[in-house]
């Protein structure tokens, strides 16, 4: 997805002047400390113990040249590209949707329950990788921003897609399952 496209699938405000890269990576979390190409999007998500606008100095200084905010921030640099949505949870699962759904031929398998969710998508993939190519959860990543950031893994030479869903509170598999377009569900 182009970076400059994003306003047609997340409604929003640019803060500052688009750019036209390409987005293939996108980044949430500035601890990783390693330099960013220009493909790679910080999305700056606030939760109930942090906040990720407050990282966009620490994003910028490692690289990172566009960003997703559902606050106003001020532009670390005059070659950043800002884009502001309302939610920007929601703007991460659209654009793992759109990618997900660019893959068309993946078979995806999504597999879901109380526990054992993890060893069932590792033996899975252990098994099924002998003869395909397969892209799957890494760990535990089942949540509402494991499972869209599972998602932009998926590379056009993946022939299965095998990823964990689990919930916190009622309602949210439906978003998850409309995510992983599954073609079979494992609980």
């Amino acid at each position: 997805m182009k970076w400059s496209n994003i306003e047609n699938y997340c409604p929003g405000e640019w803060l500052t002047e688009p750019g036209n890269e390409e987005i293939r990576e996108i980044v949430t979390d500035t601890r990783k400390q390693r330099e960013y190409g220009n493909s790679a999007l910080f999305i700056a998500l606030a939760g109930a113990n942090h906040d990720g606008h407050t990282f966009v100095g620490d994003a910028y200084a490692q690289g990172l040249r566009m960003f997703l905010v559902q606050q106003d921030v001020e532009s670390p640099g005059s070659d950043c590209s800002i884009y502001k949505v309302p939610d920007s949870l929601f703007a991460l699962q659209e654009i793992a949707r759109i990618h997900r759904a660019a893959q068309r031929d993946l078979n995806t398998i999504a597999i879901t329950g109380s526990n054992g969710k993890t060893i069932v998508k590792e033996w899975l993939s252990s098994v099924l990788s002998i003869q395909s190519r397969v892209v799957r959860s890494p760990g535990s990543f089942n949540s509402q921003l494991g499972v869209p950031l599972s998602l932009m893994q998926i590379k056009p030479l993946h022939q299965i897609g095998i990823f964990e869903a689990g919930i916190s509170m009622a309602g949210e598999m439906g978003r998850l399952a409309e995510l992983i377009d599954p073609c079979l569900l494992y609980t």
